[in-house]
């Protein structure tokens, strides 16, 4: 039984998180975890939290379903991130011009589920 979670409008260029979703897709939730925590990436924090968030969405369909569950046996099976709404703004320049500041946003989705489906 898989399980999603995901973050929308994420504060954060989708280029950046995508460095950090890369580095956990494919593994073991509790392997994920630990990269996640020691990674230096601004954008490991989020989708640490994103993980957990996954992991108890399982637990409780687990929980509905009557299934047994344990946490070693997830595995990432899908992580991706899709670009979100850009908000632009304008930084004053010399001479009266103005300068556009893109703040780009991102949409992360983690899967999780069982090692044996």
């Amino acid at each position: 039984m898989e399980a999603k979670a995901q973050v929308r409008y994420l504060r954060m260029s989708p280029m950046k998180a995508r460095r950090v979703v890369d580095l956990i897709r494919g593994k073991s939730t509790v392997e994920a975890q630990d990269i996640l925590r020691f990674a230096p990436q601004v954008a490991s924090e989020p989708v640490l939290k994103l993980v957990q968030s996954a992991i108890a969405n399982a637990r409780v369909k687990a929980d509905q379903a009557g299934e047994r569950f344990d946490e070693q046996e997830l595995v990432v099976s899908a992580a991706y991130v899709d670009e979100g709404p850009t908000m632009k703004r304008f930084q004053p320049r010399a001479q009266g011009r103005a300068f556009q500041i893109k703040k780009r946003t991102s949409h992360v989705t983690v899967v999780v589920a069982p090692v044996n489906k």
